[in-house]
C-alpha cells in the first residue's frame, strides 16, 4: 500500500484548563477556604448568610489561586499568602455584591442575585463588611507592600466600576477607553494577587515585576473572552444571563468592533437599542448576528489571545516547572473557556 495514501491520525490536542492549577494550590486553598469561612461570621445573622450564598456558590476562584499559585512559584516559606489569598476573594465578592445592585443583576454564579433575596441595601453593607475583613487580614501578614498593593487596587476597581457607570450608552466609547475600564475594574484585581503572592514569598524585584505583568495581561484577556461570551454564550453555562451587557448598555470591546464594523448600514440599531435603551424582542438576536458577519467576535478573541501570549510571555524569567507551567495553562485557558 502507498503509504502516501495512508492518512495520518493526530491524537487530538487537549484543550488547556484549569484542573493542574487547581490539583497544585489544593492544599493551600483548604487552608484558604478555612480563613474565607471564619473571618465572613458575623453576630449579625444575615451577614454570614448573604456572603455564603455567594461564596458558596463556588465561581472559579481564580484570584485566590493566582496569589498562592505566584507565591508558590516564588517558593514562598511562611504562610502570609493564605491570608492575602483570602483577602483577595474577599475583595472580588464585595465587588460583584456592588455590581449586582449598580447592574440590577438577577443571576450571579448560576444563583438567584444577593440583592433580589436579601434586598439591596443589605447587600452593599455586606460588601463593605467584607472589604473591612479583607484588610484585616492585611495588616495580620504585617506587609506594608502588600496592604499597599491590595489597597492600591481596591480603590482602581471603584474607579473602574464608576468610569463604565459613566460611560454607559455611549456610543463613541473607543477601545482605548475599553481598556482603561477592565484595566481597572478586572485586571487589577489579577496583577494585585500574583503582584502581592511573590511579595509574601520576598521574591526579587524582577520577579514581583513579572507576576505584576503576568496578572495584568492575564486579567485582561479573561475580561475580553468574559465579554465575548456574553454574545455567545448561555445562562446555564455563564451562571449569569446571556446578553446582560447588551440589556445593560455596556459597551464592551464585542459590541465597539461591531458599531465600528457596521458604521453606516446599523446606526439607528446602536443608537435605539444602547445609546436609547429602547430594546424589544428580537434585538439581542439581531446583535449576536452582527457580531458574528461583522468579525467583531473574532477580532475580540484575537486581542484575548494577544494578552494571553503576553501573560505567559512574562513568566519566561522563570525556571520551567509544574507551577510555571500551570501558570501558562491557565493563560490558554482564560480564552479558551466557555463560561
Amino acid at each position: 500500500m502507498d503509504s502516501a495514501n495512508i492518512e495520518t491520525v493526530r491524537p487530538p490536542v487537549a484543550k488547556p484548563d484549569v484542573s493542574a492549577l487547581v490539583n497544585l494550590t489544593a492544599a493551600d486553598m483548604v487552608k484558604v477556604n478555612s480563613l474565607i469561612t471564619a473571618r465572613m461570621q458575623s453576630e449579625v445573622a444575615v451577614i454570614p448568610a448573604l456572603a455564603d450564598h455567594l461564596i458558596a456558590a463556588g465561581g472559579k476562584r481564580l484570584r485566590p489561586l493566582l496569589c498562592v499559585a505566584a507565591a508558590r512559584l516564588c517558593e514562598v516559606r511562611n504562610d502570609n499568602h493564605h491570608k492575602l489569598s483570602a483577602a483577595v476573594e474577599f475583595i472580588h465578592t464585595a465587588t460583584l455584591l456592588h455590581d449586582d445592585v449598580v447592574d440590577s443583576s438577577s443571576l450571579r454564579r448560576g444563583k438567584v442575585a444577593a440583592h433580589l433575596i436579601w434586598g439591596a441595601p443589605s447587600s452593599v453593607l455586606v460588601g463593605d463588611f467584607l472589604f473591612a475583613r479583607a484588610f484585616e487580614l492585611m495588616v495580620e501578614t504585617g506587609s506594608l507592600r502588600a496592604l499597599d498593593i491590595l489597597s492600591k487596587a481596591s480603590a482602581v476597581i471603584t474607579q473602574g466600576e464608576v468610569l463604565q457607570l459613566m460611560k454607559a450608552f455611549d456610543l463613541n466609547l473607543s477601545q482605548a477607553d475599553y481598556i482603561e475600564i477592565i484595566s481597572s475594574k478586572t485586571a487589577a484585581l489579577f496583577s494585585a494577587a500574583s503582584e502581592s503572592g511573590a511579595v509574601a514569598a520576598g521574591a526579587s524585584e524582577d520577579k514581583i515585576t513579572a507576576l505584576y505583568s503576568y496578572g495584568l495581561n492575564l486579567g485582561l484577556a479573561f475580561q475580553i473572552q468574559d465579554d465575548v461570551l456574553d454574545y455567545q454564550g448561555d445562562a446555564a453555562d455563564l451562571g449569569k444571563n446571556a446578553g446582560d451587557d447588551f440589556a445593560e448598555g455596556k459597551s464592551t470591546l464585542p459590541l465597539i468592533l461591531a458599531m465600528q464594523a457596521t458604521k453606516g448600514t446599523q446606526d439607528a440599531f446602536w443608537a435605539r437599542t444602547i445609546g436609547e435603551r429602547k430594546q424589544q424582542d428580537g434585538d439581542f438576536a439581531m446583535a449576536q448576528d452582527l457580531m458574528v458577519s461583522s468579525g467583531a467576535l473574532d477580532q475580540a478573541r484575537a486581542l484575548a489571545r494577544a494578552y494571553a501570549d503576553k501573560a505567559r510571555a512574562s513568566l519566561s524569567l522563570f525556571e520551567p516547572g509544574p507551577w510555571r507551567t500551570a501558570l501558562e495553562n491557565l493563560a490558554l485557558y482564560s480564552v479558551d473557556r466557555q463560561k
